[in-house]
């Protein structure tokens, strides 16, 4: 095992285009560290930095103690998992899983006795006589794995791995990574673009955005102390709701327009938040969260503490309601809210903008399933104010200390 250090590590490609910025990160002995963010973020790129798979234009790279900028692939003890599993299909799962141990010249006693062990570990036994062809989706990954875990490295890199699984074999397979990792304590760093993944997956989530670190931290921190609008939207699904309001500092307490509505906001907000002063009469950028939702006539809150809103469409989920809530209100249109919509579609792009031109907004909360809202209802919501979110309008930072 062993840590590794990105000092400053920068990509830039032969046509000008920075597939990475001075990235700075510290991963421990043993960390499992989540790079994610949308495509073209960086983070595969990184990835294939540290494995030695893309060329470092500047900045250092450590594994362990040591300097491998100009190591080869070969020489820096990790081992990638691919998201495609780069099985040969002519071996076997038992000669698949050795193979990097022939090419090393070890003993064949020795590389049976590996073999088997990763394949107790992975629950593949049975398995090693077949070939990847008659194996499902789960199993061709978990092989993939278990050619990783026989070589012992020092670093485990595995590149959205779990991309080509269905939907309830991602969640398994995601569990089956996640103890193996704890098992072996292995320094791993896994990249993915879905940030369950990421939030369920890892010691500390980094995430990125056009090749920069926007902020590493433990998923409970990304998720309640967002040092961006970027990160409070990509963290979170569904995603933060994002309005325009208007804020004014009253004594110990403060209060935020968000249309022909205000919100009371707690004196404990602005005790932990001592920045909010400086604010005062200026729009901001509010962030609420859609479990920071809730139907008024179930939960009984004051009238500081409510939104109107018309219900567009509701999502019955069993465990949970998720009601999709036309605001009067400005709907907040960043660089950061583009970004992320465009990762949707070009509709999801205009759907923004034409509600910003139109001072409406459409939110989502998540309510309990024992509301009664139906489409076309106008209610009362109730909005718990001690999680609400505020954020500069233009650099879109925290506002905080």
């Amino acid at each position: 095992m062993a840590a590794v250090t990105l000092e400053q590590l920068t990509k830039v490609y032969d046509n000008g285009h920075v597939g990475v910025r001075e990235l700075d990160l510290d991963i421990a002995d043993g960390e499992f560290l989540v790079l994610v963010g949308p495509s073209g973020c960086g983070k595969s790129t990184a990835l294939r930095m540290i494995a030695g798979l893309e060329d470092i234009t500047s900045g250092v790279l450590r594994i362990g103690d040591n300097v491998v900028n100009d190591l080869p692939p070969k020489d820096r003890d990790v081992a990638m998992v691919f998201q495609n599993y780069a099985l040969y299909p002519h071996m076997t799962v038992a000669q698949n899983i050795g193979f990097a141990l022939k090419l090393q010249g070890t003993r064949r006693e020795e590389i049976d006795k590996r073999v088997k062990a990763a394949a107790a570990t992975l629950q593949l036994e049975e398995w090693l006589d077949r070939k990847p062809g008659q194996l499902s989706g789960g199993q061709r990954q978990r092989v993939a794995m278990g050619r990783a875990i026989v070589r012992d490295p020092s670093v485990f890199l595995m590149d959205e791995p779990l991309s080509n699984l269905d939907a309830k074999l991602r969640v398994q397979v995601r569990a089956e990574i996640a103890r193996l990792q704890r098992e072996l304590k292995t320094t791993t760093v896994y990249v993915t673009h879905d940030q369950v993944e990421a939030m369920t997956m890892g010691d500390r989530v980094a995430v990125l955005r056009d090749g920069a670190l926007q902020q590493v931290a433990e998923p409970e921190v990304l998720y309640s102390e967002p040092l961006n609008i970027f990160v409070a939207a990509f963290i979170g699904s569904p995603s933060m709701n994002l309005l325009v309001g208007h804020l004014a500092v009253t004594g110990d307490g403060a209060t935020v327009a968000i249309g022909e509505e205000s919100l009371e906001l707690p004196p404990a907000m602005l005790a932990e938040r001592p920045a909010i002063r400086s604010f005062d009469g200026r729009d901001v950028i509010v962030g609420i969260r859609p479990e920071a939702l809730s139907d008024a006539t179930l939960d009984g809150v004051p009238s500081g503490c409510r939104l109107r809103a018309e219900v567009e469409l509701r999502e019955a989920l069993g465990a949970e309601l998720l009601l999709h809530l036309r605001v009067d209100a400005q709907a907040a249109v960043t660089d950061e809210a583009r970004d992320l919509a465009a990762g949707i579609d070009n509709a999801a792009i205009e759907l923004l903008e034409r509600q910003a031109q139109h001072g409406q907004a459409t939110i989502v909360a998540r309510f309990s399933p024992q509301s009664r809202a139906r489409v076309g209802d106008v209610l009362e919501v109730a909005v718990a104010v001690d999680q609400v979110h505020l954020f500069e309008p233009g650099p879109g930072l925290a506002i905080r200390s």
